[in-house]
């Protein structure tokens, strides 16, 4: 589902080097200290960030050089850009439609989407009504809402407290499984989400250090992950 092969990138003094390979359903948590190229990581994978070397191959297509609507990704960020001055279904159906001209199927497609991230009858309210973990649902069913095989989150649960880290790390977890969606997620932490990866990811100074099957390195930590769980 998701290759990178020696794909590589120079930001000033900064340089990543990565490769990577993911099946079909993996969930991917990456973690690292600020700086070291997480989120570049994941802007090459979106298409924010262009290659300067290698290949990026998502669901069987080389996107090296896509732009970003051609991807079969859907991304969410840290601050989820719920807009306050639109109700919930507006701002979902922006997933589908920026100018928020929906039609009947489109209006429906919101409604089951914000029912399974467990707002089902909020479409009308605004986020100021809401609590944090609520407002983190309404950016996760807007991004559920554009239905990508892959999806990517850049430390989405980063506001949140540990116990809607973990509400949300397991409705996430539940979701990907339901749909068969492959993500890769960067945290700030691993508390709360052990639950949620299937893989973990260390990246550090530019480049993977650390990268394996997430029981086994939560039953066992290395020196090097210690930080982060």
């Amino acid at each position: 589902m998701i290759e990178l092969d020696e794909v590589s990138v120079s930001l000033g003094a900064f340089s990543l080097r990565a490769s990577l390979t993911l099946a079909a359903g993996e969930r991917l948590v990456m973690v690292g200290p600020s700086g070291a190229g997480k989120s570049t990581l994941l802007n090459m994978l979106a298409g924010f960030q262009p290659v300067d070397d290698g290949r990026i191959v998502l669901d069987g297509a080389d996107v090296t050089h896509a732009p970003v609507a051609a991807r079969p990704v859907s991304i969410l960020f840290q601050d989820g850009n719920v807009f306050p001055h639109l109700n919930l279904a507006e701002n979902v159906g922006l997933g589908l439609r920026p100018d928020l001209r929906l039609s009947r199927d489109n209006t429906h497609a919101v409604s089951e989407s914000l029912s399974q991230v467990g707002l089902a009858g909020m479409e009308l309210r605004r986020p100021a009504d809401l609590s944090g973990g609520q407002i983190a649902r309404v950016a996760l069913a807007r991004m559920l809402l554009r239905d990508r095989p892959i999806a990517l989150m850049d430390e989405p649960f980063a506001a949140l407290d540990p116990a809607l880290r973990r509400e949300m790390a397991t409705l996430v977890r539940e979701l990907c499984v339901a749909r068969g969606t492959t993500l890769v997620l960067v945290a700030h932490e691993l508390r709360g989400i052990e639950d949620l990866a299937t893989t973990l990811c260390l990246i550090t100074d530019g480049g993977i250090v650390l990268h394996g099957n997430a029981k086994a390195l939560f039953a066992d930590p290395p020196t090097a992950l210690s930080a982060w769980v």
